[in-house]
């Protein structure tokens, strides 16, 4: 009988052993199947939500500076808009209008943090926000905790072009051939409200870079320079200063509004917009006001302060 039960406890041990191993080769074979599925190159046609057009294009000298936002738990494992499988530990992001996938540098201006990182989904559509980070993203810039941040969001063209033109030739592009953080060395603790979480991995501390040559690899984080800025509702950008004129006296009684002149394209344009405006959520509030007046699209946005 000892015998027996030695063998039988032996038995037991080999098939838990077994078990264990099946489910840790299943594991990886799905963190595998996740990591190693091939992105796919989309733009997409003109789309409207909650009453705003947006219109997908390749805008290779896309920059602009606005309001980010982070999203994670309730999408992470889910598609994304050109049919990768969501990870919120990896570093990426949703636009509305650059190509699936494109290649960004976010520069976090309160901190100077600067992310690159890949665009693989649409989005998002709350009101005042350019780009929406997925959840490590945001722990890397610094601003998970706080929620939204002031940043400048920069297509790098030539990476992104170069990763466009493969794909469109029909070649197989992995998500994992483009450099990436490796999830499984990542921090995935919960984070309180008011603090962020420590970051773990070396590779990922930012580096002192110059402003005008900073790392250019998906994941990596560098370290540059910042300036004061101010946050401003755009109600439009105009052509003719009479209807740029007009729209001013119809936002005077929600506050400071003004008309600034830009070059762009060649030809003159004149901005009407609020501000500056202290923080985000008085923005928000500010925005929703002028898109309810009969402006849309109006927009938040956000540029360095002038100093006297």
């Amino acid at each position: 009988m000892p015998i027996l039960k030695i063998i039988a406890v032996s038995l037991v041990g080999l098939m838990l052993g077994a078990c264990a191993e099946t489910q840790f080769l299943m594991h990886t074979a799905k963190r595998m199947k996740k990591g190693q599925q091939a992105s796919h190159y989309k733009i997409g046609n003109p789309y409207q939500i909650n009453g705003v057009w947006y219109r997908p294009a390749e805008d290779w000298g896309y920059d602009e500076s606005g309001i980010a936002s982070w999203y994670g738990p309730n999408f992470d494992g889910k598609p994304t808009a050109n049919g990768e499988t969501f990870d919120q530990w990896q570093a990426s992001a949703a636009h509305k209008t650059l190509p699936l996938p494109s290649i960004v540098r976010v520069t976090n201006l309160e901190n100077g943090r600067s992310l690159v990182v890949r665009i693989n989904d649409r989005g998002p559509y709350a009101r005042g926000r350019i780009i929406d980070m997925s959840r490590r993203a945001a722990q890397m810039l610094g601003f998970e905790g706080k929620g939204t941040a002031r940043v400048r969001v920069a297509i790098l063209a030539k990476e992104s072009r170069a990763l466009a033109e493969r794909l469109k030739a029909g070649e197989v592009v992995r998500a994992d051939d483009m450099p990436a953080i490796n999830s499984e060395n990542l921090s995935k603790e919960p984070v309180a409200s008011k603090s962020l979480p420590e970051i773990k991995t070396a590779s990922i501390e930012p580096v002192s870079l110059p402003a005008e040559n900073p790392a250019s690899r998906v994941g990596e984080l560098a370290k540059v320079p910042v300036s004061p800025t101010g946050i401003y509702i755009q109600a439009g950008a105009f052509s003719d200063l009479t209807n740029a004129e007009r729209v001013l006296a119809n936002l005077e009684k929600l506050g400071n509004v003004g008309i600034s002149p830009v070059q762009a394209g060649g030809r003159e344009l004149f901005r009407v917009r609020l501000g500056p405006i202290s923080g985000v959520d008085e923005a928000d509030i500010l925005l929703q006001r002028v898109s309810d007046i009969g402006y849309p699209n109006a927009r938040t946005v956000v540029e360095k302060s002038v100093t006297n």
